[in-house]
């Protein structure tokens, strides 16, 4: 377990993981935690990131930060995609090494595994056995040499870096702005929208036929609280449910949740990304952890927290 009494810094604090990040810490314990704005610490500026690690002296470091988004977003614009997110690690990995990081951890998706895995979870040991899924290939690299990054640095003794990587992560927090928001806020959106609309039918983007895990950000938090405090090694592990669902059945589970009752339509000249990705936490939860948020329960609080931000638009 780590020192509750030792500052920590966490990146990307005001974005849905780090925030809810940032709340479970406070919960458990710590009692100085560096939550920088942009403004305050931008980590596509190395000189920037120096600076703030002299001057606060951080102890431990959650890389939560990263440009994200969606299928949309990853397609349009590549190299930003690729370019900010090596930037982001690299002044990061940097400024461990350089000032002293007693550990460090940082958070990849599944999206770090080959494409075409259909038939079975996707295990740990499949990175690097194929070809990346061609419209979140930027993202996907860049995190892939983060992982290589914290081998790298802990095989040479400098410092631990520990990698949780997440199903797809959802929830309290999450942008509902189609530029960035991922593939369960989007439906949210859609369908809530549509409903107050009187819209009697909706298109979706592809065929439906995608498969996807769900894993609801508090439990992202109690993963990444429990990796710091039981992982001793820079090995990534996989983090979910093991459990995954298709798009079009889980378009029909918000449907129904959001009450729309209207039909569902499919674009299929719009790309359904990867048709599987359903991760192998038999690892992790060897370890000790679970998550505990089901997605119904989690399609619930989502529905509920977008009708809340439209209430409080109408209202304002």
């Amino acid at each position: 377990m780590i020192d509750r009494d030792k500052t920590i810094l966490i990146t990307g604090s005001h974005g849905m993981v780090g925030r809810e990040t940032a709340k479970l810490f406070r919960i458990s314990g710590f009692k100085s935690i560096l939550t920088p704005s942009r403004a305050e610490l931008n980590l596509l500026d190395k000189k920037n990131v120096d600076e703030y690690f002299s001057y606060y002296k951080p102890q431990y470091l959650l890389m939560i930060a990263a440009k994200v988004g969606g299928i949309s977003a990853n397609i349009k614009s590549p190299i930003a995609f690729t370019t900010e997110n090596l930037t982001i690690e690299l002044n990061l990995f940097d400024a461990c090494d350089k000032y002293g990081i007693e550990k460090n951890l940082f958070v990849g998706s599944s999206c770090i595994y080959p494409k075409g895995i259909d038939d079975r979870l996707i295990a740990e040991e499949d990175l690097l056995h194929g070809t990346l899924e061609p419209t979140n290939e930027g993202y996907a690299l860049s995190k892939i040499v983060g992982i290589k990054l914290a081998d790298y640095y802990f095989r040479e003794g400098r410092f631990t870096t520990v990698s949780p990587m997440f199903s797809n992560i959802y929830g309290t927090g999450d942008s509902f702005d189609f530029n960035h928001a991922h593939v369960l806020s989007s439906l949210v959106r859609r369908f809530i929208d549509a409903r107050d609309s009187d819209h009697e039918e909706i298109t979706l983007w592809g065929t439906g036929i995608a498969r996807r895990e769900f894993l609801h950000v508090e439990d992202a938090a109690r993963a990444i609280l429990f990796f710091m405090d039981n992982i001793e090694t820079p090995n990534h592990l996989n983090v979910g449910w093991g459990l995954d669902i298709s798009i079009s059945e889980l378009a029909q589970k918000i449907a129904a949740s959001s009450g729309f009752n209207g039909n569902i339509f499919w674009d299929s000249s719009k790309p359904n990304g990867m048709l599987k990705k359903c991760l192998d936490v038999s690892k992790i939860t060897d370890l000790g952890f679970k998550p505990l948020i089901t997605l119904d329960d989690g399609i619930k609080r989502t529905i509920m927290e977008y009708e809340n931000i439209k209430l409080n638009y109408r209202m304002n």
